[in-house]
């Protein structure tokens, strides 16, 4: 048998990450001016910031790349129905993978940076090597990164799939931004309860599936799974694991 597919999460959330309306206003506000630009959304899911950005700046254009084709359908519609169908080109693909006709004056990595691949604990410097060669000198890169907000114990690290070296402190991962050449312009994090409503929403499409079918033979599987993922969040990662959001400038 194969895993059933469940509802998308965009059903319950409004962005694919711990965001809240206001911080992305914000963090929109910080890659400013865009007049003219060109930005990369990188695993941009179903692209809703990049969307954001660029019904705030009416000269901008984008790019976003993600290999879910079900989240990039999604992106294409709200594109669409928003008027941005002439200003934003939405692939299916892989971002490592993408040969650019154009450097872009902005580029957004928001809990992607796994797309370069390699050795977990490399993920971020992967990703902040290559952003360089995709950005045009002084072009602005905004980092959605996960990051220690304090030291996770062994029982916790037991709880969840992240290795301990994946992630530093908030400083570490501002100072690894600085030895790859960048400048820092900003930097905040998700606060818990921007945690909790994205936690909130995988679980409950999981939740809302098994309702929907008691008697599948998927159900225990399906079941299982939700529990797993449960059991990460509130035996891992809840309090302990931060989201940083660094706004970075290129040389």
């Amino acid at each position: 048998m194969t895993t059933p597919k469940i509802a998308p999460l965009h059903q319950d959330l409004t962005f694919h990450g711990p965001l809240s309306e206001e911080r992305a206003a914000r963090l929109i506000r910080s890659l400013l001016p865009l007049d003219g630009a060109h930005v990369l959304d990188a695993g941009c899911g179903w692209a809703e910031f990049l969307l954001r950005l660029l019904a705030t700046e009416p000269t901008a254009t984008g790019t976003g790349i993600d290999l879910d084709a079900e989240a990039i359908a999604h992106a294409q519609s709200n594109a669409d129905a928003r008027g941005l169908t002439s200003r934003v080109t939405l692939h299916v693909g892989d971002v490592a993978q993408h040969e650019p006709d154009r450097l872009f004056d902005a580029v957004i990595v928001n809990g992607a940076s796994q797309v370069w691949g390699g050795d977990p604990s490399q993920h971020t410097a992967n990703a902040l090597t290559a952003v360089r060669a995709l950005l045009r000198p002084g072009g602005k890169l905004l980092l959605g990164e996960g990051f220690w907000e304090q030291e996770p114990t062994e029982s916790q690290l037991s709880a969840m799939p992240i290795p301990r070296d994946q992630y530093g402190s908030l400083a570490d991962l501002a100072d690894l931004a600085h030895t790859h050449g960048y400048r820092l312009l900003a930097a905040e994090q998700a606060s818990l309860d921007e945690w909790d409503v994205f936690e909130n929403g995988h679980a409950l499409a999981w939740e809302r599936w098994l309702r929907a079918n008691p008697d599948s033979p998927h159900a225990d599987e399906v079941r299982a799974r939700a529990d797993t993922h449960r059991g990460y969040r509130l035996h891992g990662w809840r309090g302990t694991l931060g989201l940083a959001y660094l706004t970075l400038q290129a040389p």
